[in-house]
């Protein structure tokens, strides 16, 4: 008798429900379609220069809890009609958190935050809550970790991130390459921007790799290539969004041949991971683009409706704040959108007045 080799380790398996019949279940209407699409008409815009708004990617640091979620979305979309025409306003809806040794992985892989990892029911939620925030007319932006979960949400994505764990998987770059979104790609851990520039190069390309099809079932997937990839600076063995560390970032990419301009996360290693840091951040990213650098094409926010962040397992939770990273309240987010906005305005009339665009270049 043949000894077993295989599953040795594997404690249990359960069916995970398709793509095609989740979609089935929970369908994109012609609103939420809408919102996608001309979200990310907009961001592909402020990518390639020919639109001088900034992307701004705002929200809580993961999402625990969807009718707290939802409570921020409906605070979010009237701010960003108000401040449209300086941001484009996308909402940070994080269902996978990358974990370095152990953790919560977020609301798809353990929904009722407790270990149980009821996956089926954490794609409908994710579903769910995407759709029911595009509705809004509110655009939603996420990080894809897992490779398979894109086919689950995808299509009610405007805007995604690859992670500073993840942006060296070449398996995440040929991902990128099949979205039909902008994909911004953060630099490496300990600061790596290279990491990040063959990230957007490679995901340029057509590739050919192995897949999750709608159907459930494995499959080939072929892509054209994606050409609205981009940097995010997020820091990494210190800091780097300040004026020096972008010029750096952006002739590094000119000279590896692809568009030099930059997405700043003002969290993470950029703020320490204190929250409290973030407006500091922003503080000096507002200047620059008030100075008229038109290479900061975006930036990204932790935001929830209470400041701070809280464990999970240690009694009641308070609603609307984080259980990962600490972010920002509500009255501190708005404060600093609307400075975003007037560092837009300042840029304009900068480059009306016949400054040149690219002034702090020579930085």
């Amino acid at each position: 008798m043949t000894p077993q080799t295989e599953n040795l380790r594997i404690t249990g398996m359960q069916e995970l429900i398709s793509p095609e019949d989740l979609a089935l279940q929970l369908p994109a209407n012609e609103a939420a379609a809408g919102t996608v699409l001309a979200s990310r008409a907009a961001i592909q815009s402020v990518l390639h220069g020919r639109d001088d708004r900034l992307a701004a990617v705002v929200g809580p640091c993961s999402i625990h809890d969807p009718k707290s979620a939802m409570d921020y979305a409906k605070r979010l979309q009237p701010l960003r009609e108000r401040l449209a025409g300086q941001l484009e306003i996308v909402m940070r809806v994080y269902f996978e958190k990358p974990r370095t040794i152990s953790g919560w992985k977020g609301l798809i892989n353990d929904p009722g935050l407790d270990g149980s990892f009821r996956i089926n029911e954490g794609l409908g939620l994710a579903r769910r809550l995407c759709l029911d925030i595009n509705a809004l007319g509110l655009p939603v932006g996420t990080e894809f970790l897992d490779t398979a979960v894109p086919q689950y949400i995808s299509d009610l994505v405007a805007w995604a991130a690859i992670g500073a764990r993840t942006t060296e998987s070449q398996i995440h770059r040929e991902m990128a390459s099949g979205l039909s979104c902008p994909v911004g790609f953060k630099n490496g851990t300990r600061g790596n921007v290279q990491i990040a520039v063959d990230a957007v190069r490679s995901a340029a390309h057509p590739h050919h790799f192995m897949a999750l099809a709608k159907s459930g079932r494995a499959a080939i997937a072929a892509t054209s290539g994606n050409p609205d990839c981009h940097l995010i600076l997020r820091g990494g063995g210190g800091t780097n969004y300040d004026a020096a560390s972008v010029d750096a970032a952006c002739k590094l990419a000119e000279k590896d041949g692809i568009r030099g301009h930059v997405m700043i996360d003002a969290s993470h290693a950029n703020s320490g991971k204190d929250p409290l840091k973030q407006p500091a951040v922003l503080t000096d990213v507002a200047e620059q683009i008030a100075g008229g650098d038109q290479r900061i094409t975006g930036v990204m926010i932790e935001s929830h409706l209470v400041a701070g962040r809280q464990d999970l397992g240690k009694g009641e939770l308070t609603y609307g704040q984080s259980v990962t990273d600490g972010c920002l309240g509500w009255e501190d987010t708005v404060a600093e959108l609307e400075r975003l906005a007037d560092a837009v305005e300042a840029r304009r009339a900068k480059t009306a007045a016949g400054s040149p665009a690219d002034a702090l270049a020579e930085v």
